[in-house]
Order: structure tokens, then C-alpha cells, then sequence
């Protein structure tokens, strides 16, 4: 059963000789589902959670993003994750704007060039991700510029490593379901490490910045909920009881965290909040994606309740005691998540916790210790690789708006809009 999920190990398989046009029909349908977690559900989530003065600069980076990514994983993005490599750092050159795709993807039953597009919507959310951690005071084209090179040189070689038969799947059995490390660790170490670089928001810890609307981050939460089904499901590459596994267990996990949340809240803070359930969604489900279709249900609701508990505490860390102003929660929510769950996934892989299985000649022990070098990894090349090219594209867009800009408020002294008209 493992051998028919992960992509690492489904890119080492022999190709099956025919189209399955029911598998093909459901990746072109996750691929839907995986677009509309950024286009609207990521934009709309963080929109709620800013100050009315940048929700459009929000909305906008989101969407300039997806738009961005799209083209870069056609023209190199995709051969440089998935080229014709083996054990290797990088793919091969031969898809370069895309000219060289196979009729089908090899170990799977479908068009390579389905397989491309379920992979692009990957690409997409990745980088967007990070934007909660510059909102209210990151320029536009350093984001544009910044974005652009991240994707390249973080985002498509570590999928690389992972997914596409590169060194740490192939030489140390490395396992990640859906993104656990090639998506949320990634995004979410090199999100605290633009969040250091950038600086606190102006007021930032002493000012209370509300959400200035908690119904938009409900809806964007919940649309990334349902399009979550697509991300983990369609991750199984077919319509089988693989994907029904893994949407099982990404619901349930979102299910549990998000309860948990409200728990924790109650206990804390006095009242349960819309904005605590939001987030405790996004924490389980962020948290399962590693583990999705290799776990068992009772095990995803327990994925669920730590990340409930352990996320709620990391925001409490970053953000109330060592007072770095990662806005919206990117490393605590997904770097934390992420993490959690690909290391969980080292000890409920086992049969006794109603996983499937170890690979041959790994343990519960071997199969820890290579999550674990895996992240350790990955976290480090991303914080490295993330500060050098912050830098770099600083030298041609300043990061920061001004002072006076940020006061003011991105919508109108970035893109001479605002988000709501009251006139």
C-alpha cells in the first residue's frame, strides 16, 4: 500500500501502459479544488485577518503570486521538481517548457500532462503562503521579485528531494503524503525568517491589530477545508481507496484541531473565537497533510488534538514572548504543523497504530530518524536560501514600504485602491 502514494516512491515505479481516465478526472478535479485554496480561500483568510486598510494588498499578492508561480513552473518550474533525475539534487532539463512530457507519468495512470497541472497548484499556494507573514508593510515588487526567485531555488529542488526520486527519498526513505516538508516547512521557516529580516509591523507588540473582518476569514477558512480533500486526496495520483483514506483522515484531523482549539481557548482566554476555530482547522489540517494517506482515522484525530495544543502554544511563543511579528501565524500554524505531523507520521506509520506499514529495511526508528534529518534539512536550506535572496531582491525593491505608506495602509499607497467604498 505505500508503494502506490507517496510521490517519491511512485516516481521510482514502472509506468503503467494505460490512461485511466477516472484516475485522470479526478487530478484534473483535485487540481481545481488545490487553485481555489489560494484563489480565493488563502486570500480571503488572510484578508480577514488584516486591517481594512490591506485587504485588497493581500487579495492582490495572492492572486500576482499564483499568476507568477503558473508561468515560472511551466517555463523551468516543473523540470527542475520533476525532470528525469533519479537520487539527484535537481530534475534534468528535458521539460523545459513543458516539451518533453511523456504520454503518461511515470507510476501513475495518468497524462503527464495532469500530473503537471496538479503539481503547478502546489507551486501556487507554497509561496503564498508566506505572504501572512509580511502583511501590512512588505512592498509589492520585492514580493513579486522575491517570490519568483523563491520558488526556483527552494520550492522546486526540495520537491525534487522529496517527490521527484531525489537523495532524501531515495537514499534515506523519506516519506511526506501531501507537504509536510515540501510545502509547510519550507514556507513556513522562510516565512520567520522574512518576518526578522522585515521587521515589526509599526506598533507592533503595544497596538492592538484586530482582524477588521472575521466573517471573510471563516469563508476562506473553510474553502481551504474542502479544497484540503483535493491537496491530500488527489495526492494518492487515483481515484481508489487511497484518496478516500486520505480525505477521511484530513477531515477528521481538521475536525479535531479545530474543537481542540476552541477548547484551549476557552481555558486561556475566556470565550471561543471564530478566528480560534479558523485557525485550528488550518493547524490540523496543515499537520496531517505528511501523514494523510498513510495513517489510520483514530490516528488523524490525534494529529488534530496536537496540533491544536502545540500550534496554540508556538503562536504564543513567536509571537507573545519572543515578540517576532510573523503577522498571521505562518511558522507556529504551518512550519509548526507541518513539522508536527511529519514527525508523528515516523510512529503511526506503524501496523500497530493502524498505518501501513514500514518500507523494507526501515523501523519505527530509522523511519524517525530520517523524518527528522529530513526536516532538520530542509529548515536549514530554506532559512539560508530565503535571507540570501530577500537580500538580493532588496537591492532592487526596497523590502518595506514607508513609515508614512504603512500608516496610511497598502490598498491605497500601493495599488490607489480600497477595499471597501463607504461613500
Amino acid at each position: 500500500m505505500l508503494a502506490s502514494t507517496p510521490f517519491a516512491v511512485a516516481a521510482q515505479e514502472t509506468a503503467i501502459a494505460t490512461n485511466d481516465s477516472g484516475d485522470s478526472a479526478w487530478i484534473l478535479t483535485a487540481s481545481a479544488l488545490v487553485l481555489m485554496m489560494t484563489l480565493p480561500g488563502l486570500g480571503l483568510f488572510y484578508g480577514g485577518l488584516v486591517r481594512a486598510k490591506n485587504v485588497l494588498s493581500v487579495l492582490l499578492q495572492c492572486g500576482a503570486i499564483a499568476a507568477l508561480a503558473s508561468v515560472l513552473w511551466v517555463v523551468v518550474g516543473y523540470t527542475l521538481a520533476f525532470g528525469q533525475v533519479s537520487g539527484g539534487w535537481l530534475g534534468a532539463g528535458n521539460a523545459w517548457m513543458l516539451i518533453d512530457l511523456g504520454d503518461l507519468r511515470l507510476g501513475t495512470s495518468m497524462p503527464e500532462s495532469t500530473f503537471v497541472l496538479f503539481q503547478m497548484t502546489f507551486a501556487i499556494i507554497t509561496p503564498a503562503l508566506m505572504v501572512g507573514a509580511w502583511v501590512d508593510r512588505a512592498r509589492f515588487g520585492w514580493v513579486l521579485g522575491f517570490s519568483a526567485l523563491w520558488g526556483l531555488v527552494v520550492y522546486a529542488p526540495v520537491a525534487h528531494w522529496v517527490w521527484g526520486g531525489g537523495w532524501l527519498a531515495s537514499q534515506f526513505g523519506v516519506l511526506d503524503f501531501a507537504g509536510g516538508i515540501t510545502v509547510h516547512t519550507t514556507a513556513g521557516v522562510s516565512a520567520l525568517v522574512i518576518a526578522l529580516l522585515l521587521g515589526k509591523r509599526d506598533g507592533f507588540p503595544i497596538r492592538l491589530m484586530l482582524p477588521h473582518a472575521p466573517v471573510l476569514t471563516m469563508i476562506g477558512a473553510a474553502m481551504l477545508w474542502v479544497g484540503w480533500f483535493g491537496f491530500n486526496g488527489g495526492s494518492a495520483f487515483a481515484a481508489t481507496d487511497d484518496a478516500s483514506a486520505a480525505i477521511i483522515n484530513t477531515h477528521v484531523a481538521a475536525s479535531s484541531a479545530a474543537l481542540v482549539w476552541l477548547l484551549v481557548e476557552r481555558f486561556t482566554v475566556g470565550r471561543p473565537t471564530s478566528i480560534g476555530w479558523a485557525t485550528g482547522a488550518i493547524a490540523g489540517l496543515a499537520t496531517v497533510t505528511p501523514a494523510a494517506g498513510f495513517i489510520s482515522p483514530g490516528a488523524a484525530i490525534l494529529f488534530g488534538a496536537a496540533a491544536g495544543v502545540i500550534c496554540y502554544a508556538a503562536i504564543q511563543l513567536v509571537k507573545f514572548r519572543l515578540k517576532i511579528d510573523d503577522s498571521l501565524d505562518v511558522f507556529a500554524v504551518h512550519g509548526i504543523g507541518g513539522m508536527l505531523g511529519t514527525m508523528l507520521l515516523g510512529a503511526f506509520l506503524s501496523p500497530s497504530f493502524g498505518g501501513t506499514g514500514y518500507a523494507e529495511g526501515m523501523s519505527m526508528g530509522t523511519q524517525l530518524g530520517s523524518q527528522a534529518f529530513a526536516i532538520a534539512v530542509v529548515a536549514v536550506y530554506s532559512a539560508i536560501a530565503s535571507a540570501i535572496l530577500a537580500l538580493m531582491v532588496s537591492l532592487l525593491f526596497p523590502m518595506r514600504v514607508s513609515k508614512d505608506e504603512e500608516t496610511e495602509g497598502l490598498d491605497i499607497t500601493s495599488h490607489g485602491e480600497r477595499g471597501w467604498e463607504m461613500d
